[in-house]
Formats: structure tokens, C-alpha cells, sequence
């Protein structure tokens, strides 16, 4: 480990946000608090850390850590104690000026602050405390502030950090409590969600303070969220979506992140990864991710045992669809809105506009387009007045293979008909429809 002491401020801050690039489980705020005149900022609901609010604003933060130092010997971190990289740390005072400067130039509009463990869990989350108590209360700044809370550390000081910040998380680092063993063996999965179970506790009690006082500070009012590391184990797609799932369910969390593993150390216990990062793995995560939080999916209709992994090629909507052909065509001048939501090709708000315009009027597709399905997906699993866009085959095989072509807009077997022109394909919002 190499430390040195002596470090302008501008030194540190490139070391420290170069540090923090990994951990990725930063979001949207959630959280809208108007500035009242007399403080510093703001904080608006639709999006922090580089996303884009409904007006389409770049809306960013400053996401650092407040040290590199560490006592914990992870194998996948690049801060780890065995590394010899250069190891610095910020005061409280520093990440203050440096918010707030940030703040006054326009650059940001919140901090994410995370950190290696200093000396012990305890004096790291007071450190983290004492920053965040002046940024409120002697520097008065009112923006975003995602924190994280350092398993092992007295539940005391977690609690008055959560007063103060808008969002925790505690990553949970690895699917399960044997690869973390293996990979982390100074962390312990007991440890982790214990103020996982904390902040869910908490803000339930706090729900119920702000219900009959209505003074009451709000406690994490953003929710809480945590990351895992995708690749450097062996765990299956299955095994993964199923913690997730168990996280939601059971400790209300707002976000679960995936981090494809980053391959930062040479550790014969860590894959070689030839083909890099896992990137394609991560991003089908996510949209599985998506399926069971906003379209009533379970893990276990998306994967078993039998079937572990997503595939590469498919988007796991259509995979599940193209499993489960007696379910399909849909009619969607009938079908419900859960149902809507089970067709590759429809989103949530494409769902909701079909059952308010089926209300007022007959449905074809040029209207489906129109409200945002993307129907070189649903045509394959979707009818309208009882018929199909083209003429098709209920055939896994047939479907598998046009979804596949490069040429999707319509079946390669259709030959003879003209490609429509009368609508367009409106992506969704969210990472699958």
C-alpha cells in the first residue's frame, strides 16, 4: 500500500472519482425538494448521476469516494489492501468546498459519496456522517445526497446519516454467501443486511412518524439500493434474478444494479474473461430486472433450473413468449393489462393507452404504432379484430428465426406483401417492452 501524505486537494479528487467509476448502483433521485430561498439547491425527482429529466436535461453529481484506503483484502476491488496503488482521503471540509463549488459552477446538482473502509467500519461512517451534517446544517445544501452505509458500523451512526441523506445503499457485492466467502473473506453476507434491514425498518417507522407529524424528518426518503458483481462468480442467470427478487420482496429495495465484472487484479481465483467485461450478460439482467419489478413477472417464470441462463440473442420477454406459445396470439381489443404487459413489443404505457383507446374505438395496427408497440415483436404474438398483421405460423422456429433475421419489419415467409409505411416503431422508455 503507498501512502502519501502530502496532496493538493485537486490531486485527491482525480484519484478519488477515478476510484469510484466501479461502483455503478447510482440512480434517479426519487426524491423532489424545492429550494426555499434561504438554503443552497434543490432536489428534482426525474434523474441524477449523468441520466436525463423529462425536459431532457443532462442532470449529473459528483460521485467520489471519501478515501481509496482500505482494510479489506476483496480480490475484485482495485483498492484493495494489497494493492500498491497511491492511497489518499478527504476531510469532511474537503468534500464540502468541493460540493458546493461544484454546485455554484452548474456542474452538478447532488453528490454520491462512497468509500473504502478507514481504520474500521465505525470510523468511516462517522467520517461520513460529519459530512454530511455540515453539508446540511453549516453549508445549508438542499440537493441530492446518495450515501453509503458501511456494514459493521453502529446502527447509531447509520440512522442519523440516513436523516441526512436522501438515498443508502449497502452493495451486497456477490450473488451469494459462498462466492463472497471465497472472493471477500472479510465480509460476510449477515453483516451486509443487517443495515440493509435497518434503513427498510426505519423508513417504515418514519412513514408513520411523517403520517401524524407532520414536521418529521424524513429518514432515506429515496429508498435504498444495492449492486452486485456479475462474472467474477460462477453462479447461473437464475440464481442471480432470484436474489434479487428475494431483496425486493423482503427488504423493499428500490434498485438492484449489476456490475459486469471488470477484471482490475490478477487473482487465480478471478476469471481470465478473455472476451472482456460480461456486458451483454449485464444488460440482459437488467431487462429481466425490468420484467419482474414493472411487468409482474416472477424469477421463476422467466428461468428454472433447467433453463439457467438467458439467452444472448433474445431479450428475455420474447424468450419467455416464444416458451410459452399457447399462451399467444393476444387480442388486444380484450386482453387485460396484465396480459398486454406479457407481449413482446408492448410496454406499460403502450398497454395502458390500448385499454383507454379500446374505450372509444376499434384498434388496428396502424393505431397499435402509433401508441408506441413496437410491432416487429408483437406482431408475432398479438392480434387485432381477430386477425394478424401478416399471414403467420404459431411456430417457435418460424418466429425464432424472424425475430433473429436482419431484416425484422416483417416474415421472411410473407413474400408478396408490401412493407407498411403508415406507422413507426416507438422504442420504449424502459430497457424491454
Amino acid at each position: 500500500m503507498h501512502i502519501q501524505q502530502e496532496m493538493d486537494l485537486y490531486e485527491k479528487l482525480n484519484i478519488l472519482t477515478d476510484a469510484a467509476k466501479y461502483d455503478v448502483a447510482c440512480t434517479s433521485s426519487g426524491v423532489d425538494r424545492r429550494g426555499d430561498g434561504k438554503h443552497m439547491g434543490n432536489c428534482t425527482a426525474p434523474g441524477i448521476c449523468h441520466s436525463f429529466s423529462a425536459d431532457g436535461r443532462c442532470i449529473s453529481l459528483l460521485k467520489i469516494l471519501f478515501t481509496n484506503e482500505c482494510i479489506y483484502d476483496c480480490k475484485y476491488c482495485v483498492n484493495r489492501s494489497s494493492n500498491d496503488v497511491v492511497r489518499t482521503s478527504f476531510t469532511p471540509e474537503e468534500v464540502c468546498q468541493l460540493t458546493m463549488e461544484f454546485y455554484r459552477r452548474n456542474f452538478i446538482e447532488g453528490l454520491f459519496l462512497s468509500s473504502g473502509i478507514l481504520h474500521s467500519p465505525d470510523y468511516t461512517m462517522e467520517l461520513i456522517y460529519q459530512t454530511l451534517f455540515r453539508l446540511r446544517e453549516e453549508y445549508h445544501f438542499r440537493g441530492y445526497i446518495h450515501v453509503k452505509a458501511i456494514p459493521g458500523a453502529d446502527p447509531l451512526l447509520i440512522e442519523k446519516t440516513g436523516f441526512l441523506a436522501d438515498r443508502m445503499s449497502v452493495n451486497l457485492e456477490l450473488p451469494t454467501a459462498e462466492s463472497l466467502k471465497k472472493l471477500a473473506p472479510n465480509k460476510s453476507r449477515a453483516k451486509i443486511l443487517l443495515p440493509m434491514r435497518q434503513v427498510q425498518e426505519k423508513m417504515q417507522e418514519n412513514s408513520y412518524d411523517l403520517v401524524r407529524y407532520r414536521q418529521a424528518p424524513r429518514f432515506v426518503p429515496a429508498g435504498q439500493s444495492t449492486q452486485m458483481i456479475i462474472g467474477a462468480t460462477p453462479e447461473s442467470d437464475f440464481q442471480i434474478i432470484s436474489v434479487a427478487e428475494a431483496l425486493y420482496k423482503k427488504f423493499s429495495l428500490k434498485r438492484v444494479f449489476y456490475s459486469a465484472f471488470v477484471a482490475v487484479n490478477q487473482d487465480a481465483q478471478l476469471p481470465a474473461l478473455p472476451g472482456g467485461p460480461p456486458l451483454l450478460r449485464e444488460h440482459r439482467l437488467y431487462q429481466a430486472d425490468w420484467l419482474m419489478r414493472y411487468y409482474g413477472f416472477d424469477a421463476g417464470e422467466l428461468l428454472n433450473e433447467k433453463h439457467p441462463n438467458f439467452n444472448p440473442l433474445l431479450d428475455p420477454k420474447c424468450d419467455w413468449a416464444l416458451a410459452h406459445l399457447e399462451l399467444f396470439p393476444v387480442e388486444v381489443s380484450r386482453a387485460s393489462l396484465e396480459t398486454l404487459l406479457r407481449v413482446p413489443g408492448i410496454g406499460p404505457k403502450s398497454a395502458r393507452r390500448i385499454v383507454q383507446a379500446r374505450r372509444f374505438g376499434r384498434l388496428d395496427y396502424r393505431s397499435l404504432g402509433k401508441m408506441g408497440v413496437v410491432l416487429k415483436r408483437a406482431l408475432y404474438f398479438i392480434t387485432c379484430n381477430g386477425r394478424t398483421m401478416y399471414p403467420l405460423r404459431m411456430e417457435e422456429d418460424f418466429i425464432l428465426r424472424n425475430l433473429l433475421a436482419a431484416e425484422e419489419r416483417v416474415p421472411l415467409e410473407a413474400a408478396g406483401y408490401r412493407q407498411m409505411t403508415l406507422f413507426d416503431d416507438f422504442s420504449e422508455q424502459f430497457g424491454v417492452s
